[in-house]
């Protein structure tokens, strides 16, 4: 007889762009036969909403102000989640672990898995009020959550210092359908010749919002040292802030000279193609969790730079080059490496073995089987 089929709801804070999003769309969208999944964001669908919807998956908005959650929020999610009746409540990032796991465990509710998204590296620097929530999040986590599924080791080592509950922890590290991040050398002639640039232009590229934590002012300075050093680079920005509009970014880009050098393309979603059309992808941030971008570009065929925050250079392993944070020479050095060693091994040869990694590391099929074996596990456990 088969095993009964779980109803696993997911609550997270929003929908849009970013990693841990990203994530949790690649989650919902696999076909599983053993998982019912429901998804309720605090807010509103967001960049992924109606598309899970259309695959059938049942999304409940709440149409709570973003940093404005108030006692009525509470008790509506309590009510909600009350009359969903899961089996497992699967939460997304600080918010979501605190203010719904309390919503679920008041309204009776025993399997919640918490899911921790952040390295929690420089976070205090970067927002005070994620830190102190991250913090509150260590002492409950003792008696409110079951389990707390971790995306990289990163992850779960600073947390365990923060005091969070070590033996309820688990890593699972992200997944990608390769089907989507995959090679494809005809989006990469049709982007380059829009950006107007030549099949031979070295490029580079950084995708993530405009955030402290992502230092993009690192990259903007290593780009110039490469400049100084004879190494003429393009680079595409793409994310939420990375646009003209923004003034401190237009001020970095004037004082390193290197303005004509670098394209603003905001928020895109055709990002796949634009990994494509890069010769290698630069992480420069302060901290990460378990950076997708990073993947997705391997995926494509690109090799990363990354600094060595979160679970960066395990991603990367022996096929990219890791150097510390907020060193901007050594970023620099590092892209010039890079690009050497492309013009030595031949860009072709350098793709196929960082793609390789990812297909054989890092799966989408893993990652649903682990996220599948944990709720499953809960449910077993009579706590």
């Amino acid at each position: 007889m088969p095993a009964r089929q779980l109803h696993v709801v997911h609550v997270i804070s929003g929908l849009g762009q970013g990693g841990a999003e990203a994530v949790l769309n690649r989650l919902l969208l696999t076909p599983s036969a053993a998982i019912r999944h429901t998804l309720v964001s605090f807010t509103d669908d967001g960049l992924y909403g109606a598309g899970l919807r259309d695959a059938g998956i049942n999304v409940i908005t709440l149409g709570m102000k973003p940093g404005k959650f108030t006692p009525g929020d509470f008790l509506a999610l309590r009510r909600e989640l009350k009359r969903l009746k899961p089996d497992v409540v699967q939460t997304w990032m600080y918010h979501a672990d605190a203010i719904a796991g309390l919503a679920a465990r008041t309204a009776g509710i025993r399997h919640i898995a918490w899911g921790i998204r952040n390295s929690g590296e420089n976070l205090k620097s970067s927002s005070k009020s994620a830190w102190l929530l991250a913090r509150a999040c260590g002492l409950m986590s003792g008696w409110l959550p079951q389990t707390i599924v971790c995306c990289a080791q990163g992850a779960r080592a600073r947390h365990e210092q923060w005091g969070y509950e070590a033996d309820k922890m688990v890593v699972i590290q992200n997944g990608y359908d390769l089907t989507r991040w995959q090679p494809d050398t005809q989006a990469r002639a049709r982007l380059r010749e829009q950006w107007q640039l030549a099949p031979e232009a070295r490029v580079i590229g950084f995708v993530a919002r405009f955030n402290p934590l992502k230092d993009h002012h690192s990259l903007i300075q290593a780009l110039a040292h490469c400049k100084k050093n004879g190494l003429i680079l393009h680079c595409v920005l793409v994310g939420k802030g990375l646009d003209t509009e923004n003034a401190q970014l237009m001020q970095w880009l004037r004082e390193a000279d290197v303005t004509d050098q670098v394209m603003l393309l905001g928020m895109r979603d055709d990002v796949p193609a634009i990994m494509n059309a890069l010769d290698v992808h630069v992480l420069s941030s302060l901290a990460e969790g378990f950076p997708n971008v990073v993947a997705e570009a391997m995926a494509c065929g690109v090799p990363g730079v990354v600094t060595d925050v979160g679970d960066a250079a395990l991603i990367v392993g022996d096929t990219g080059w890791v150097v510390p944070p907020q060193n901007p020479v050594a970023l620099g050095e590092a892209i010039g490496l890079a690009f050497a060693a492309i013009d030595e091994q031949g860009r072709e040869a350098i793709g196929a073995r960082v793609r390789e990694r990812v297909l054989q590391e890092f799966s989408l099929p893993r990652m649903v089987e682990r996220y599948e074996q944990t709720w499953q596990a809960m449910v077993a456990d009579a706590r």
